[in-house]
């Protein structure tokens, strides 16, 4: 059956990320779920936000944890900040 824009009615399945799964003891397969509450962190809070909280926040809304704890920082503000916030 297919709806009104021509896709079918179908559940689609995020893609792995890198590929991995990991496996729990009862030999379930556990994937990447998305948090369900979005980050209330300001700009003042990033820019302050030492390396290691960065990196936690950064695996835990599957991005990418790479360069320079600056790098981070703006990714971050990037992905979490909405643009008048970003200013």
């Amino acid at each position: 059956m297919s709806t009104g824009a021509g896709l079918s009615n179908h559940a689609f399945a995020m893609p792995r990320l890198g590929g991995h799964d990991q496996t729990s003891k009862n030999n379930t397969t556990c994937q990447f779920q998305m948090p369900l509450h979005y980050p209330r962190y300001q700009k003042r809070d990033y820019e302050t936000m030492p390396e290691w909280k960065l990196d936690c926040l950064l695996k835990q809304y599957g991005l990418p944890v790479i360069g320079d704890v600056n790098q981070k920082r703006k990714f971050a503000m990037g992905a979490f900040l909405w643009p008048s916030q970003y200013e």
